[in-house]
């Protein structure tokens, strides 16, 4: 968190109580608070972390001299993450590789292109997915993100017979999920089946070009990640057709509206 110039600060009320005139900005979500109960309050809100996103898109307009060093300090930072994974002694586990190259091959098999990045990568060590060779059968790490109400959950052991339907139903269902998720997600919970909509961010596309698909709920997990490109493990983001949004759905040519820290927490 840096302090706004006197200037600035003097135009903008906290967004968090309005009351009193902001004297910080938050570095991720650019929002306005006044002290540090307000910064945990909108951090505890918002599900945000304070953490500038360095991958954050800006335009050739607003690029200024700051955002190319910030580039190229990523860079650089990116370079060394790299080296330090490349030197990682799991990296050169003939049991690790053979476990990888086997997942990816039967991915493969089901015409689904399985994407793993180098040791070091937060998805690489977050990934649980299994292959079950007796029962042919995947058990996928799986994240869910709602992004309507800032929350996201991680699933493990996911089969890939389960239709999506299924798999949200402890989450949205009014009658089976668990009273605590079912508060934090009311608006979906409240909101008709026919509403709730699936998407999963297209892999290998421009930053400023971000596309979805949509995925049939009626329809197993393995189906739905046929002819996909998945990068360690999917993410699924879970919206309502009622709310407007600026995620692009491939085909249809239609938006639906999700909170800019919402999106571009994920596109990294």
């Amino acid at each position: 968190y840096f302090p706004s110039p006197f200037l600035l600060f003097t135009f903008f009320r906290c967004e968090t109580c309005s009351e009193e005139e902001a004297k910080y900005r938050c570095p991720r979500c650019m929002k306005y608070s006044c002290s540090l109960l307000c910064v945990k309050k909108h951090k505890l809100a918002l599900s945000c972390n304070g953490v500038r996103d360095k991958t954050a898109f800006v335009s050739v307009n607003e690029f200024t001299d700051l955002n190319l060093l910030s580039d190229y300090r990523f860079l650089e930072d990116v370079g060394r993450t790299a080296d330090a994974a490349a030197r990682h002694p799991t990296m050169h586990s003939p049991t690790t590789k053979k476990l990888l190259c086997c997942l990816r091959n039967k991915a493969r098999k089901c015409n689904i292109d399985l994407r793993t990045l180098p040791v070091g990568f937060t998805k690489r060590r977050e990934n649980s997915t299994t292959f079950n060779c007796m029962e042919n059968k995947f058990y996928w790490h799986l994240k869910l993100v709602f992004p309507h109400c800032h929350a996201e959950y991680t699933l493990k052991g996911v089969p890939d017979d389960k239709t999506l339907a299924d798999i949200l139903k402890p989450y949205i269902d009014p009658v089976e999920s668990d009273p605590v998720v079912c508060q934090r997600l009311k608006i979906y919970t409240a909101s008709p089946q026919s509403d709730v909509q699936i998407l999963m961010k297209i892999e290998n596309r421009k930053q400023n070009s971000v596309r979805y698909n949509e995925l049939d709920a009626s329809r197993s997990l393995l189906d739905n990640l046929k002819g996909k490109v998945i990068i360690e493990y999917p993410t699924l983001f879970v919206v309502l057709k009622t709310l407007k949004n600026d995620m692009v759905v491939l085909g249809q040519g239609k938006h639906i509206f999700i909170s800019c820290y919402a999106i571009l927490r994920y596109f990294s």
